[in-house]
């Protein structure tokens, strides 16, 4: 239980964490508004984001017999899908997501609502849930319902942890932050993101090299 709830940690900070569009929306009701509209932005993206993680969560409990016997090439294909995401983070440009948040001010609903739909539309993300959930192994033969409820919980937890932290940053840094301080933070969470990709690709290839010379 304490490794799919840390799972759901990692893998709800690595979903919010690449500054796309929502997170620099984040950043700038943060800096125009308040670190509390920030935050709320970031609450209607992580609400979004548990919709999308359950019902990834559901399409892969469908076929979990599936992911059992062909793991490792699932495992693979993850890392990959967790590379390309990684080097689509770390050669983005958040500058281009900054020139066109202008916007009215908003009341805390709005700011939740905009997020959320913001966030919905990108229907993309199954395929970085599709990629994390094979590479962490978040869906297991012997994991329950319950389980994977509170796994996708603690997603939720991780993104709101993550939210937390970065509208904190930015309202304490306010005067120091800037769309460089953002590109570097790209460039960071972007290596993080391939290094997990190639550290899943070389534990595959070590556990079936070990799995062929025992056999």
């Amino acid at each position: 239980m304490l490794g799919l709830i840390g799972k759901g940690l990692i893998i709800g900070i690595l979903v919010s964490a690449p500054m796309g569009p929502v997170g620099m929306l984040c950043i700038q009701r943060t800096l125009n508004k308040g670190r509390w509209h920030g935050f709320i932005t970031g609450l209607g993206a992580t609400l979004s984001d548990i919709t999308y993680a359950a019902l990834t969560c559901l399409g892969m409990g469908v076929v979990v017999n599936f992911v059992e016997a062909n793991q490792n090439p699932l495992q693979i294909m993850g890392s990959i899908v967790l590379a390309l995401f990684g080097y689509y983070i770390f050669r983005s440009n958040p500058s281009k997501s900054l020139q066109k948040q202008g916007e009215k001010k908003l009341s805390f609903t709005q700011d939740f609502i905009t997020a959320f739909l913001l966030t919905f539309s990108n229907v993309l993300i199954v395929l970085l849930y599709i990629g994390l959930f094979a590479r962490f192994g978040f869906i297991l033969p012997e994991y329950t319902a319950i389980h994977l409820i509170i796994g996708i919980l603690f997603i939720g937890f991780g993104a709101i942890v993550w939210w937390l932290g970065i509208t904190y940053l930015v309202s304490k840094l306010k005067k120091w932050f800037n769309v460089r301080g953002i590109w570097l933070m790209n460039k960071i969470v972007g290596s993080i993101i391939m290094l997990l990709a190639l550290a899943g690709l070389v534990s595959v290839i070590f556990s079936s090299y070990i799995h062929l010379n025992i056999f």
